[in-house]
């Protein structure tokens, strides 16, 4: 999908079409987190803190029981 900037006063906007925002499951109220790499532009949904700790916690329970297995798997 190619989009182009508009002009919003002073400044100018990305316009973030419906399905898009659907997919990040986020709506116009969700705050979002820009992020760059000097040549990409990322737009990440900013989650709620309890739900990123559980995620968290599950990531790590699931690296201390299956981290060598999925190591030897990357191989």
């Amino acid at each position: 999908m190619v989009k182009t900037l508009i002009k919003h006063g002073n400044s100018y906007a990305l316009v973030i079409d419906r399905a898009i925002l659907e997919l990040l499951r986020a709506s116009p109220d969700t705050p979002l987190e820009l992020t760059t790499d000097g040549e990409r532009l990322l737009v990440s949904p900013i989650r709620e803190p309890a739900r990123e700790k559980k995620l968290q916690a599950s990531l790590e329970k699931m690296n201390r029981r299956y981290g060598q297995d999925l190591k030897r798997l990357a191989r």
